[in-house]
């Protein structure tokens, strides 16, 4: 059941934090330079997935009046639509029950994006942004963005984006949802870009446009059978009713990642290989959320990348390829293994996986699902899963509206599970990284209290 602005109502009354003072729709600047963008295969899987969340926290000044930053981002907004104009549109499906993007020409069409307006000014931007005292933090973040709860399916009703301007006693809380069916996080950040260099410096021609051709990527039509509503897709979903979580950022220091990246890569040989940054990071993790739900020595664990195969593919598709281009890495272990080998050991399965997953692999998991298409649950990822959404590539400290870079940059609660990883880089760009981390409560209580994740001690395995 949808949430909006991530309240239930109570008695007739939201119980919230935030208080949304109005609501309006955006629409492009300029007509779309096509009426219908196909979907294509690497979209599919996520339609029955939830709209991603995304806040970002700025800090203003008091010359800086909150009704004027959200004129100027409105503007930009426009702009930026007429460039990213499926955002701008509605799912379709057509007689063939293909699914599209109608961005324009149909008869009764009404595109365009919502945007609300809310004031919370009792909260602050330095308490949010602030290291500690997440478990207070997170129901007052949740409320600065929309679409809690809400399935990519209802984009046939409702827009395919939704952001809301908040505004707080020392800045302002930006908060978008994305319809993952539409585009996956380069995409979105590669979007959060331009449409802040748009609001900074208006009428100005993006230094990256958006490539459209998802054909391009994989031509195949698929039909699809949706399910009735949102509602009919969560009573059947195997994972059961969804479980109590506890969210949680921890930040990892430059020299954290670095020594941790070293200590990984201390014992291979010296033909092999190096670890990557993300694969020592993500080993260190997978073993971390291992011990803290206390797995029995023969339990299987799984860890999924969900990997950008813009440059995998064949022939490689550029990084301003507009939309889903995404594909789930899967490796698994059993736990005592990954335990009680040396680290590089799970760093050493990461490799494996993600080095494989090449052209051939890409086209093999594709003719499978053209072959029998699937309406996922997003919390399909696995037993005892560890699973990374996202990348410290991003540049998510670079989206600047013009009063600066964010505060900080958050994940929403749509679409997290028990063991759901964001990794964002760090915002001082020294190479520290912020892991948003997912778990059951009794799971997240010991890794809190897990000094071996917190402060690990480097050494040569």
């Amino acid at each position: 059941m949808a949430i909006e602005n991530g309240k239930p109502i109570e008695n007739g009354k939201p119980q919230s934090t935030v208080k949304v003072t109005g609501t309006a729709t955006v629409q492009p600047t300029k007509k779309p330079e096509a009426a219908t963008c196909p979907l294509a295969t690497f979209d599919l899987p996520y339609i029955t997935f939830y709209y991603n969340q995304k806040i970002l926290l700025y800090k203003t000044t008091p010359e800086q009046q909150f009704s004027d930053i959200v004129s100027k981002m409105k503007d930009g907004l426009a702009e930026a639509l007429g460039y990213f104009y499926p955002l701008a549109g509605r799912l379709g499906q057509d007689e063939e029950k293909a699914l599209y993007v109608k961005c324009d020409g149909e008869e009764g069409f009404e595109g365009g994006v919502e945007v609300l307006e809310a004031v919370a000014e009792g909260v602050e931007v330095t308490e949010l942004a602030a290291e500690g005292n997440e478990a207070e933090k997170n129901s007052i973040i949740q409320e600065l963005v929309p679409y809690t709860g809400v399935m990519n399916l209802e984009g046939f009703k409702r827009p395919l984006l939704a952001i809301q301007f908040t505004k707080l006693k020392d800045g302002i809380a930006i908060g978008c949802a994305l319809n993952h069916a539409v585009l996956d996080g380069n995409s979105t950040w590669h979007f959060m870009s331009v449409w802040a260099e748009l609001s900074r410096t208006p009428s100005s021609t993006p230094t990256d446009l958006p490539m459209h051709n998802r054909l391009a990527a994989r031509s195949t039509r698929v039909p699809l059978t949706l399910p009735a509503s949102p509602a009919a897709h969560e009573a059947v979903d195997p994972n059961g009713p969804a479980k109590l979580l506890v969210p949680r950022l921890f930040h990892f220091k430059a020299d954290t990642v670095s020594q941790l990246k070293s200590s990984m890569n201390s014992s291979l040989p010296p033909e092999a290989k190096p670890f990557s940054t993300f694969q020592s990071l993500s080993a260190h993790i997978w073993r971390a959320v291992s011990r803290a739900r206390s797995l029995a020595p023969t339990d299987i664990t799984a860890f999924a990348v969900f990997g950008d195969c813009r440059s995998r593919v064949d022939p490689p598709m550029p990084s301003s390829y507009f939309g889903n281009l995404i594909q789930a890495i899967f490796t698994g272990t059993a736990a005592g293994l990954l335990l009680g080998s040396p680290p590089s050991y799970g760093a050493g399965l990461l490799q494996a996986a993600i080095d494989a997953h090449d052209s051939k692999a890409i086209i093999k998991r594709l003719d499978e699902y053209e072959a029998a298409p699937k309406l996922f649950h997003y919390s399909d990822a696995g037993m005892n899963c560890v699973a990374v959404g996202s990348s410290p590539r991003f540049k998510v400290y670079e989206v600047d509206f013009g009063f600066g870079q964010p505060e900080r940059v958050r994940s929403g609660s749509n679409n997290k599970f028990d063991g759901m990883v964001y990794l964002y880089s760090g915002r001082d760009g020294d190479g520290s990284i912020d892991v948003e981390l997912t778990l059951q409560p009794e799971a997240m209580e010991k890794l809190e209290k897990d000094e071996e994740f917190l402060n690990p001690v480097f050494s040569a395995k």
